[in-house]
């Protein structure tokens, strides 16, 4: 591969994968492509992985994190067990596996830099006993029990809590 043809594909192959985390495009029926009793269960129940909802970043924007105010769609997730893609944001330092970190929607998004708004960050604690691999540079599905609350925090200031059963690599 050229040079030139690197500089090219890297920036579109960024771009459909942001769209694709982002829930832009895709099947119209919003399945993964692949039946979903095809998942690992992982320790859940296989009704659990079936009563799973996959939880897009533009539903996510539906939350006004200036007044706590959310969509009907949107507080129907409330306390439901969901799957949402992004990229893990360890909180501690050179964490290769952690207990809590941040889901963001993009590679890159920190709480050092200016941080995507609070309704763009989700705060994971995973279940007792359970650690997450952290690779920030590839994509995640992280499911969990969703609580939708304004949390400030030294982290900055968050949308959303899940407690997390499980955290493995985004597939296309």
């Amino acid at each position: 591969m050229t040079r030139a043809s690197r500089r090219i594909l890297y920036p579109a192959a960024a771009t459909v994968l942001i769209a694709t985390l982002a829930g832009a495009g895709g099947r119209p029926d919003g399945s993964a492509g692949f039946p979903i009793d095809m998942l690992p269960a992982a320790g859940l129940p296989a009704a659990s992985v079936q009563d799973t909802t996959e939880v897009n970043w533009r539903r996510l924007a539906e939350l006004n994190y200036r007044t706590g105010e959310k969509t009907d769609s949107l507080a129907a997730l409330e306390g439901k067990l969901v799957k949402i893609p992004g990229f893990t944001v360890p909180l501690e330092d050179w964490a290769s596996s952690a207990t809590e970190f941040l889901l963001v929607p993009y590679v890159g998004a920190c709480i050092h830099t200016p941080p995507p708004p609070p309704n763009q960050l989700v705060y994971i604690e995973m279940d007792e006993g359970k650690r997450a691999k952290m690779d920030g540079w590839n994509p995640v599905w992280v499911e969990g029990v969703l609580t939708i609350e304004m949390t400030n925090s030294v982290y900055g200031d968050v949308g959303y809590t899940i407690t997390g059963h499980r955290v493995y690599p985004y597939e296309f």
